[in-house]
Parts: structure tokens; sequence; C-alpha cells
């Protein structure tokens, strides 16, 4: 009986043990798999690093600091998926979820918004330019300026609105809404006038302060002598400047202003303006304000967009050339007053008013530009006599001399006769009213006289306020190049170049 309860016992033995070695053939042990985590944290207001922001995980590991630049590692991770946490006081806690990988590190970026209740509304605005309460500052453009700062660093994201309103008006124009710009350009700005101007500052929380209002005083309005027209971006607008160039722009609509010229007591500026599509005839103040429209009879005709009208020497009268008809009409557009209709198949066109017997001088044209006449008429209209007949080629332009004796105008020499007005040696010619003493201005006689360039054309002459000058137009003769504004004395010498893309000038 031993014999065999000891035989099956060592089979049973043998059984467990083969049983335990099966076992452990069927279970492996898998090794522990490591990645690793970087990341950077960052002010959302201004991508500014966050620094000591507080970095821990769930499952946990250790808890970690950003450095100076808002970046944390944590290293030797056991890959999976965690939640990552970031702490730090002032900010709103963020909470995101991360996958660690075997191998190359995680990379994470974390924006941290500020808490509400921890931000602090902006500083007001400050250093304003021009500074406080200013005087004679320039109008033509002028550019606002002021500096804005943050209590709690942030500054760069600070948001700006300005208004600005004259001190005679309530109507307030709003220059920036919520830009991060600390300057703004302001343009058309009124003559010896007040302005007050306000920055509001905003945060990015929403919070804002309203900076003191400040204010500053226009220069009065300085003594230009000189008006013309000049063409940008395809907009024709009236422009005025002193004697030494400096000026600024008159008008700024998208209509075409045209033909300035200042009344003879200085006060009122009349021009033209298509902007009820045709050219009627307006006024406004010196500064270009105040404009307004006294004729309902266009100033138009025959090759006349605007152009052929006259101030009457004491300022309170104009003349203008409506198609066939001449007409007056005082300078508040009361009194229209017809004076002369032209002969059949013409029109009136350019003109000019002397108080030397109180006469006129009008062009009259055909059909065609260059089939043109120049006659000397009384102001009301009576008498005409004619000047300069129909000549080969363009003549326009008249004027009278300071002292109405005598007659200044355009002439193409080369007699070209092109229907659709091309000139290609227009000339400035001054005359005796019986046609007696011509003199070729633009000509050049010796070798001391320099006359006009070859290939371009000098057009619309007027004489200088004292009489000693011509103020004229040069533009090459394929009116491809922008026209310049000249002067030349009465000797044919001293041809000297005023202003470059400008034409139909006035001198008062």
């Amino acid at each position: 009986m031993f014999s065999f309860f000891r035989a099956v016992g060592v089979w049973l033995v043998i059984g467990f043990i083969s049983q335990l070695l099966i076992a452990c053939e069927s279970t492996t042990v898998e090794p522990a798999r490591y990645g690793s985590l970087e990341g950077v944290v960052l002010e959302s207001r201004n991508n500014t690093p966050v620094v000591n922001a507080v970095v821990t995980t769930n499952p946990a590991t250790s808890s970690f600091l950003t450095d100076a630049q808002g970046k944390f590692t944590l290293p030797a991770l056991t890959t999976g998926k965690y939640t990552l946490s970031i702490r730090k006081a002032e900010y709103s806690p963020q909470d995101l979820a991360v996958t660690i990988a075997e191998a190359a590190p995680t990379a994470v970026t974390v924006v941290l918004e500020r808490a509400n209740s921890a931000n602090r509304p902006p500083n007001a605005p400050t250093l304003p330019s021009p500074a406080d309460e200013a005087t004679n500052v320039a109008p033509i453009t002028l550019t606002l300026r002021w500096r804005v700062t943050d209590p709690d660093g942030q500054s760069d994201s600070l948001r700006s609105d300005v208004i600005l309103y004259e001190s005679t008006s309530t109507t307030r124009r709003q220059l920036l809404s919520n830009s991060r710009d600390t300057s703004v350009t302001v343009s058309n700005l009124k003559f010896n006038t007040i302005y007050f101007w306000q920055v509001t500052v905003r945060d990015q929380a929403g919070a804002t302060v309203r900076g003191p209002v400040w204010s500053f005083q226009t220069a009065a309005l300085p003594e230009h002598r000189y008006l013309y027209v000049r063409e940008e971006n395809g907009n024709t607008d009236i422009y005025a400047a002193d004697v030494a160039g400096a000026g600024y722009r008159l008008t700024t609509s998208p209509f075409i202003e045209t033909a300035p010229q200042l009344s003879p007591n200085r006060d009122r500026i009349a021009y033209t303006s298509n902007a009820t599509g045709q050219f009627q005839l307006y006024t406004m103040d010196r500064d270009g304000t105040n404009a307004r429209r006294i004729t309902t009879l266009a100033v138009e005709g025959y090759s006349n967009p605007g152009i052929g009208y006259r101030w009457s020497p004491d300022g309170a009268q104009l003349v203008y050339a409506h198609y066939d008809q001449l007409y007056r009409i005082n300078r508040d557009g009361t009194g229209l007053t017809l004076l002369a209709t032209a002969p059949a198949g013409r029109h009136f066109r350019e003109c000019d008013w002397t108080a030397q017997g109180n006469r006129l001088l009008v062009q009259t044209i055909g059909s065609n530009v260059f089939d043109s006449e120049i006659y000397l008429l009384n102001a009301d209209g009576s008498n005409p006599t004619l000047l300069v007949s129909n000549l080969p080629g363009r003549v326009d332009s008249p004027s009278f001399s300071l002292d109405g004796r005598q007659l200044l105008y355009s002439h193409d020499v080369a007699g070209l006769n092109d229907v659709n007005g091309r000139q290609l040696d227009a000339h400035l010619f001054l005359q005796n009213l019986d046609g007696t003493g011509i003199v070729d201005l633009s000509g050049a006689t010796t070798s001391t006289l320099v006359g006009k360039p070859a290939g371009t054309n000098d057009v619309a002459p007027r004489f200088s306020p004292d009489g000693s000058k011509v103020i004229f137009v040069n533009r090459a003769n394929d009116n491809l190049s922008p026209p310049e504004i000249w002067t030349i004395d009465l000797s044919r010498q001293n041809r000297v170049r005023l202003f470059a893309n400008a034409f139909l000038p006035d001198w008062k």
C-alpha cells in the first residue's frame, strides 16, 4: 500500500509542476513604456509668457512651474491619457486632455485668460499731440497722437475710440473706433477754429476709461495768392497756395470742381461744379467752406466745361456764358440779366471784365473749337467790336491788362485746325486793343530770352495782380503729361514754374 500511495503522490506532484510550468508559459509581463510632455503657457491678450504657473497632471505626477519663457517639461511620463491642469493667481484655471506617446515629446500650448475679478481698467490716456490748448495749429493735414498704458502690463492690447468736434458745432466726427492705433490723421479742418477731442481706452476685458477733453486752435487763414485746379486719381479739385507754394485742398467732392476765381475784394471764391450734372456757378469762403450755388442756367456751351465766367471789377456781380447767351448775375444769385446773344451758330466761351471803361472781352466759337473770335463789348452787352478774327489754329483765353488798354490771349501758331481741339505750338500774345503792338511772350528772339520748350503749349494766360507778369499753363501738346503753372515777365524773361500737375490758375 505504501508503495502505491507513494507512487500516486509522486505523479500528483509531477502533474502539479507541469500545470505550473504551462501557466507560466502563457502569461507574459509587458515592460513599462514612457514619453514626455513639453509646453508653453501664454497670456491670452498679447501672447506674452506666463511665468511661475503651476502645472500638474491627473493621474498624478510631479508638479512643475513655468520658467521665464513660460515653458515647462514633464519627463518620463508613462504613455497614456492625462488631464493637464495649469493654475496661477489672477488667471482663470485651464484644464486640457493630452495623450502621451512613446519616443518623441508631446508638445502643447496653453493660453491663460486673466480672471475678470483681477482685471484693472486702463489708465487714462496722456501726452496729447498737439498739446492741450495748443494754438496756431496747421489745419491742412493734422495728426493727433496720444499715449495709452495699462496697470496690468497689457498696454499692447488696449483699443482706442477718438471723437473730434468743433467749438461752434455739436456734430461729432468719429475718427477711430476700437483701434490699436495711438494716432490718427484728420483733414479738412477750418482755419482759426477751436477743436475739442477725446480718447476712450478699452482693454480686452471690456473695462473702459475716458480721457480728458483736449483742445487746440487752428491757425488763422493765410494770405493765399494763388488758386488752381489739380486732377489726382481721376478726381478734379480746387487748391489754394501762398507765394512760397504751400497750400491746401479746398474741395473734396467726387464731382469736378474747376475754374476758381477769387473775388476782387478777396472775400469769396467763385468756381464751377458739375455736381448737378451740368456745370453751375458756385461761391465759397476762402477756406473752402460755406459753398453756395448761384446759377440755375449752366455755365456751358461749345467747348465750355464750366470755364466761361468772370467777376465784375467790384466783386458784386459775375458775367458768364450759357451756350449762345451771355448773362450777368449778382453774387448772391439774384438779378439774372441777359446781356447779349451770339451770332447764329456760335456760342460764348471765355470772357473778362475791366473797370477801365466798364467793358467786356468775350470769345465766341463755332461748333469747331478752332473757329474762334474775340470781341470787345460794353458791360451792358452793347456795341460789339471784333478784336481778333478767326485765325488758323485755336485762339483762347482773352483777358484785359490792368489798365484795360491791352489784350492777352493764346494762339496756336502752328495753325492746326483739329476738331478735337489739339494744339501743337500755342503761344501767349499781348497786343493793343486796336490790334497794334503784338508781342509774342512765348517766343525766343535772342540768346538771352528762353522761349517755351518745343512740343509744348502755353495756354490760359492771366495778368499778375501788379500787371508786371503773366501766369499761364504749359503742357505737352500730346496732353499725356500733367500740366504745369508758370509765370513770365512782360519782358519775356524769367520763365518760372510755380506748380506741377496744376491748371486754370488765378492770381490775386
